[in-house]
């Protein structure tokens, strides 16, 4: 039986839904689904406002097959492509703000040394709309090799898979790339920026790139297993090419945990309290910027599946299992972190429960 035929008769209808308010217990009730159903070996939520987590809880364990260590709210997990939001997307804005770009800047214009590159023709919004045209995959080691410096090179010289702003194709590429423009632009490595810029002045205590420290390791839920060291990974990136440039790059290597999270997520809620971003920057980042073309896209934030845009429910999920979502209109935000990749790459079942955790959260 699949979550989603388990969980069938919680739907209401839209009017009804949009002014409900969570229920902890169904919601804890379909987490622990997940959990005994194999679908990930754990997972911890939290549900809020501008002000603090209304309701928050954990289940499952980090090692199914240990058992000592139960999932907790200090659980550190791998966020995957959370990063291209906590990290990417929140420094091009502090970039906005700043008026150091402008979305419709084509990166020849930011970067000179893309000049005679198809690249140099791709704008910004264009990159986080996901319409730059850009190849869909980034096999990294297979096209560059290992050298961190040959590598950006090859991803900013390589040609354009089709022409910028025809279609809206989600590849990693468009935030590996802006992350090479916001430090051309800084001077500053994307770590170091995010960590001081954004993770630092707003509370996010324990977030930053990995590969982790010890102390965070014994705390940290393990992702795939890797065949290379006999082990599951641990405190070290899942992503290949966040591992291959040091642990730190546009597309994924961040970590963090479900109370930093919403500490960020508070500051997209509260203008009295956001560092880093502004207002502007936010509500320029939640409206449809790709118009006939589907699915519609916000700025690195994307519709909810499942829902209109006029809803106003925007999210990002993360491979190994994360998810977050942000309603500026219900004025409410939601977590998800589960190490689903533990037990494999099937993604449908746990779409099936972000799909109702959504539908419990926001309506």
């Amino acid at each position: 039986m699949t979550a989603a035929r388990y969980y069938a008769g919680h739907h209401s209808d839209r009017t009804e839904r949009q002014i409900m308010t969570p229920d902890p217990d169904r919601i804890d009730q379909l987490l622990r689904y997940g959990v005994e159903h194999r679908v990930y070996p754990g997972a911890v939520w939290g549900i809020g406002d501008a002000d603090r987590i209304h309701y928050t809880g954990s289940c499952g364990f980090l090692d199914p097959y240990d058992g000592s260590d139960p999932m907790t709210r200090d659980t550190v997990f791998d966020i995957a492509s959370l990063t291209k939001i906590v990290a990417v997307w929140s420094v091009i804005g502090l970039l906005w703000d700043q008026e150091r770009l402008n979305l419709d800047d084509p990166l020849g214009v930011l970067m000179p040394d893309l000049d005679g590159y198809q690249l140099a023709r791709v704008t910004v919004r264009q990159l986080l709309t996901h319409t730059a045209g850009v190849p869909l995959r980034a096999n990294l080691k297979n096209l560059y090799g290992t050298d961190p410096d040959r590598i950006r090179t090859g991803v900013l010289r390589e040609p354009l898979h089709r022409p910028p702003g025809q279609a809206v194709e989600y590849t990693d590429r468009a935030a590996l790339i802006l992350g090479f423009l916001v430090e051309h632009l800084t001077s500053i490595p994307l770590d170091q920026l995010a960590q001081k810029r954004i993770w630092q002045p707003i509370g996010m205590t324990t977030t930053r790139f990995g590969p982790l420290p010890s102390e965070l390791i014994k705390r940290c839920a393990p992702t795939e297993y890797d065949e290379q060291t006999g082990r599951y990974l641990k405190g070290m990136a899942h992503d290949f090419s966040a591992r291959l440039l040091g642990g730190a790059c546009g597309i994924a290597g961040a970590f963090s945990t479900v109370a930093d999270l919403a500490t960020f997520l508070q500051r997209l809620l509260d203008p009295g309290t956001r560092n880093g971003f502004s207002a502007a920057w936010i509500q320029e980042s939640f409206q449809v910027h790709t118009g006939d073309l589907r699915p519609p896209r916000g700025l690195f934030w994307h519709p909810a599946p499942d829902t209109d845009p006029a809803d106003g429910i925007y999210m990002h999920y993360g491979f190994t299992g994360t998810g977050m979502w942000t309603s500026l209109k219900q004025g409410r935000w939601a977590v998800l972190l589960t190490n689903k990749l533990y037990f494999g790459r099937d993604r449908q079942p746990l779409n099936e429960i972000r799909n109702l955790f959504r539908s419990l959260t926001f309506g």
